[in-house]
């Protein structure tokens, strides 16, 4: 028994230590004496890529907070026409990556796009003659990065007002506050910790975004450490400004975190309590409906019909073999990925679970943490350990045996999988967690009492128990991998291509069009856990629906 116990303690800290390797290893580089591309880079460019990330995360906090706030108080706590409906469709934004509403926009907004040539032939315009917005800029990539990550917003804001309607509305109107005061000066402070929470989230995938900076020409950190890495060579330097950005992401989750601890209000409404909603009728109502169509309907509906006619002219082209095989290795690393992460998953949950303490806890809250991390950085602190391995390897086998072992591990699907597994680890450890908590613990002794060991009562038990949570957990990494550019663009294999990497390259290209059909498939995958988000909020609260 205590043996076993011990086994499964020991995993824990292994597995640790091992998956927090990547972030080890660029924390490590700040203390390596800098170099003369870093001076070359401190001298010229991270001034540059500093102040393109606070106007990137200043105006991509204002507009998730405009667009998630407003319409989580106007579906929580107004009643106008296709209110249920928004409720679970202004989640759809989040299947579209801000990398391909990027590209998808760039092609309608473009001088040859559709929008411009039907302004020029309706007015009978040439070029010189209008004005008109310039999608490649700073401004462009906030309206792109907003439209699609303001759902994190939207998502907590609206579970926290759900909490707090009855009472605000009760109180406040009591008071003598319209819904305005009431919005500002008491709902909107009760929710602001789950509403900074949902803040931190969008603010961390604007940090994180390659695609989209690189596309539209905005030399940010991502496009610096590709730059570095790849431009100039020097892994070293690359290492160095992805400890800086890691240093941006730390702070969001610092402030993340003490959002959090200031949270402690108290529940004082029965929970079966329907919540008074404020009519809105007429013009008041068509405003509303009006408000929460404009972000589904940019964020969504247009790009994806865009994507869809795209793909449909281009079917014939695109829709070959080489797709197919796109396709395939697409689903098998998401697959094999998701697969391993959710393995992992119940491996440092159900060891915590079975004799947890300080320690352990400690080191899974560290191995979820490389969810709010970069997948540059993540991939430049996989490469640089590996490759080391593989040289000292390759190093010795020249000398002893006169023979090259070539790339054993660098190069290959296993660092690409691992990294993976680094960055999408918390979504399976907060899923499994959540699910193995509502098992109670008596399960646990009745099945030693009949003579199972640990390992069985988790494989006769838990397992069953909790599988639609498992294939949840499943799901929820295979689209996250599907999705993930930059980490794929450095440590994918030789001629090794997934349909996120086709489609960068294809739009990198000017070829929008021919992107449209890998785009388009990633959206569709997209879609499934938004379905799952949608249906947990139709059956949450449908009292009060």
């Amino acid at each position: 028994m205590r043996a076993g116990v011990d086994l499964w303690r020991l995993t824990i800290l292994l597995l640790t230590l091992l998956l927090g390797l990547p972030v080890a290893v660029i924390a490590a580089y700040v203390f390596v004496p800098a170099g003369d591309v870093w001076q070359h880079l401190l001298d010229t460019l991270l001034s540059e890529y500093i102040i393109n990330s606070l106007l990137l995360m200043l105006g991509v906090g204002v507009g998730v907070l405009l667009l998630g706030v407003s319409s989580a108080w106007l579906v929580t706590a107004c009643d106008f026409p296709l209110r249920r409906f928004f409720q679970w469709a202004l989640l759809l934004p989040l299947a579209m990556p801000a990398y391909i509403i990027a590209y998808t926009y760039a092609g309608m907004l473009d001088f040859a796009g559709p929008v411009q040539t039907l302004l020029r032939s309706s007015f009978d315009w040439q070029w010189g003659d209008y004005w008109f917005p310039d999608v490649h800029s700073v401004g462009g990539a906030i309206a792109m990065f907003s439209l699609v990550l303001y759902p994190y917003v939207y998502l907590l804001a609206r579970a926290a007002l759900l909490e707090q309607t009855v009472t605000v509305l009760e109180v406040s109107r009591s008071l003598g506050l319209g819904p305005w005061q009431t919005l500002f000066r008491v709902a909107l402070p009760l929710a602001r910790p789950a509403i900074v929470t949902g803040l931190a989230l969008a603010l961390m995938e604007t940090l994180a975004d390659y695609g989209t900076v690189q596309y539209f020409g905005i030399d940010t950190f991502t496009t610096g450490i590709f730059r570095t890495w790849f431009g100039l060579g020097d892994s070293a330097a690359a290492a160095q400004l992805s400890a800086v950005l890691l240093g941006f992401v730390l702070t969001l989750l610092l402030l993340e975190r003490w959002s959090r601890r200031q949270a402690r209000y108290h529940q004082t409404t029965r929970a079966d309590r329907k919540p008074v909603r404020i009519k809105l009728t007429g013009r008041r109502g068509i405003v509303a409906l009006l408000l929460c169509a404009l972000p589904l309907l940019l964020g969504f509906l247009i790009p994806a019909a865009q994507l869809a006619l795209w793909a449909i002219e281009t079917a014939g082209e695109m829709l070959d073999s080489s797709f197919i095989q796109l396709t395939w290795n697409s689903l098998k690393v998401a697959g094999l990925a998701a697969f391993i992460a959710l393995l992992i998953a119940l491996l440092l949950n159900y060891g915590h679970r079975l004799r947890g303490n300080l320690v352990t806890a400690f080191a899974l809250r560290m191995t979820a943490l490389g969810y709010a991390i970069p997948g540059t950085v993540i991939a430049v602190g996989v490469m640089l350990p590996f490759a080391w391995v593989d040289n000292r390897i390759d190093s010795w086998l020249r000398t002893e045996f006169d023979f090259s072992s070539g790339l054993l591990l660098s190069g290959t699907l296993f660092i690409l999988l691992f990294a993976y597994v680094v960055r999408f680890l918390g979504v399976s450890l907060q899923t499994v967690e959540a699910s193995l908590g509502k098992i109670p613990r008596s399960m646990d002794e009745a099945g030693r009492s009949l003579g199972l060991s640990s390992r069985q009562v988790l494989g006769r038990i838990h397992i069953p128990l909790m599988r639609a949570s498992l294939l949840t957990a499943l799901l929820l990494v295979f689209v996250d991998v599907l999705k993930e550019l930059p980490a794929t663009l450095i440590l994918r294999p030789f001629n090794f291509n997934t349909l996120a990497v086709r489609a960068f390259e294809l739009a990198s290209d000017e070829r929008l069009a021919d992107s449209s059909s890998a785009a388009l498939a990633i959206v569709a995958a997209g879609l499934l856990p938004v379905i799952l988000l949608s249906r947990a909020i139709a059956k949450e609260r449908t009292s009060s629906t």
